[in-house]
């Protein structure tokens, strides 16, 4: 199932169900949103499932609506740094022992089709694919062997960065949570569509404001130095996981300041993510309003 939060005119942003026909919105099933029927999910899934099959005739065409973030607000936005091996050596940095975290504000988020702003303050903002996974059931201290059961689905996730802010100390947050700086979507696909979540094909791409189109990172999932049970395994560790939490799983080599001449975002850039089976997470660049 592809689950989707949107919105359309003289209605509030709700939950839904993303078909070949439209969306569905689930919101009159008792769902009103994300966050909620993630925690309800084993009572959620087969009366959404009825409910969307019978109701693709009155589906919501996709014209009608606006795509936002799936999780518009997670509770936590937990990111992995120097997670593919080809990206650390670019980067410059040792392959890690241990998986390197960091997090960006739910301030940060946007959905697909939404702008990202470059900030006034910074001269290096960069791209960076990843693919995410969303928490389902929560807890503490979770077994690897057991991380099936706590992922409720994927999702794409952009990971926007002012290198030039992140890289000024040893600390990445300041540089990763610029508002716009965190674009997901454009669905969750549930967890039960993707057989083998450790062998996907990822990309970007970005087509500039020439029209001239350019793949700049182009890898696969099995490349992950830490795959989603040691990443489950090692957070749960520190703190409690919660449902809709979402984790971002690091980027593969390509990004831009590790170009020669290094690739920064522009205004007028179109940013495409694309990972296998997911879809595509698409985000026009646009400077900041003066």
């Amino acid at each position: 199932m592809r689950l989707v939060t949107f919105e359309r005119a003289g209605h509030g942003p709700q939950a839904g169900v993303l078909l070949a026909e439209g969306v569905v919105g689930v919101g009159a099933l008792g769902f009103p949103n994300m966050l909620d029927l993630i925690e309800r999910w084993t009572v959620a899934q087969s009366i959404i499932e009825q409910h969307a099959l019978g109701a693709k005739a009155a589906a919501i065409p996709l014209h009608e609506v606006r795509l936002l973030a799936p999780i518009p607000r997670p509770r936590k936005l937990i990111c992995v740094g120097l997670n593919y091996r080809d990206h650390a050596i670019e980067s410059g940095m040792e392959i890690p022992k241990i998986p390197t975290i960091f997090n960006k504000f739910a301030t940060s988020v946007v959905g697909p089709g939404a702008a990202i702003v470059l900030p006034r303050n910074s001269q290096q903002p960069d791209y960076e694919a990843e693919f995410a996974f969303v928490v389902g059931t929560g807890g503490r201290n979770i077994r690897r062997q057991d991380w099936v059961s706590h992922v409720f689905g994927y999702t794409i996730v952009n990971d926007v960065s002012a290198r030039d802010i992140q890289l000024a100390t040893s600390q990445w947050l300041m540089g990763k949570t610029f508002d716009t700086f965190a674009p997901i979507g454009p669905a969750i696909v549930t967890q039960d569509e993707i057989s083998d979540p450790h062998s996907l094909n990822i990309s970007l791409r970005i087509t500039d404001a020439a029209g001239n189109c350019q793949t700049l990172q182009n890898s696969n999932t099995r490349e992950l130095i830490f795959k989603i049970p040691d990443l489950i395994e090692f957070l749960s560790s520190v703190f409690t996981l919660e449902p809709g939490d979402i984790v971002s799983t690091g980027t593969p080599s390509g990004v831009g300041f590790a170009r020669k001449p290094p690739r920064y975002l522009q205004p007028g850039d179109d940013v495409v993510v694309s990972v296998e089976h997911l879809g595509e997470l698409r985000n026009p660049v646009v400077a900041a309003a003066l």
